[in-house]
């Protein structure tokens, strides 16, 4: 009996050392609340990433502002997507230099209708976006604005009458106006900004940058992004 013990023991101590290293490592990363094309892209290319070196992701949906706090606060392992600059404002974050997709910021109606020269031809509507888009918060400062957590909320608003456009990613406005049946909403031209979107990591996982960085250019070589951007778009 004293000998059973005692393998049963030297075997509870064995068992979960040989369970972690054979465990791979998950990153938790933080990301927009909504599910659009946009994120679904960078998911879907991160995950391959991480994969390549062995790892696995897990993305937590977070309203957008809460998502930059928890990742710079180190409660999470980074930021799926934002654009370059973002570590001005969240010194913790460090950019993992490869592009993951481009981003353009548009201008989406239902019947208003004027010229678009840049962010000063929205100053005289009321204009609905998603809280925690930096681009949108710095440019929309002292105008008339109504910040809310999605972008389906957004669109849903201007429906209502109590916006009169909304700004924020193409992909992800015509997605979800698809999905609310808006087969009159238009999109004025020229977009108000066009941009790469990166990810971000928590700085105490500096070392991992290389590593994910060369991953993601090869998968850039192989056009294995190239074509995750047109499955997830229906484009292929």
């Amino acid at each position: 009996m004293h000998r059973r013990t005692l393998l049963k023991l030297a075997l509870l101590t064995y068992l979960p050392a040989l369970s972690a290293s054979g465990a791979s490592k998950t990153m938790r990363v933080s990301t927009l609340l909504e599910i659009d094309p946009a994120t679904d892209i960078a998911e879907q290319v991160l995950r391959e990433a991480y994969r390549r070196l062995g790892m696995n992701l897990d993305v937590v949906r977070l309203p957008a502002e809460r998502a930059l706090v928890s990742a710079n606060d180190g409660m999470m392992d980074g930021e799926l997507y934002r654009k370059i600059g973002i570590e001005r404002d969240y010194p913790n974050l460090l950019i993992v230099p490869v592009p993951l997709l481009t981003y353009e910021i548009v201008i989406f109606t239902l019947g208003t209708s004027f010229v678009v020269n840049g962010w000063e031809s929205l100053r005289p509507f009321t204009i609905g976006f998603i809280r925690g888009i930096k681009i949108v918060e710095q440019n929309t400062q002292g105008m008339h604005i109504e910040p809310v957590a999605t972008m389906m909320q957004a669109l849903q608003k201007m429906t209502m009458g109590r916006t009169d456009v909304v700004v924020g990613n193409r992909v992800s406005g015509l997605a979800m106006a698809r999905t609310l049946k808006m087969a009159d909403i238009r999109v004025l031209q020229p977009p108000l900004a066009t941009f790469p979107v990166f990810h971000y990591l928590h700085k105490k996982h500096e070392a991992l940058i290389p590593k994910l960085s060369a991953a993601l250019q090869q998968m850039q070589k192989d056009k294995v992004i190239e074509r995750i951007q047109k499955t997830v778009l229906g484009e292929e």
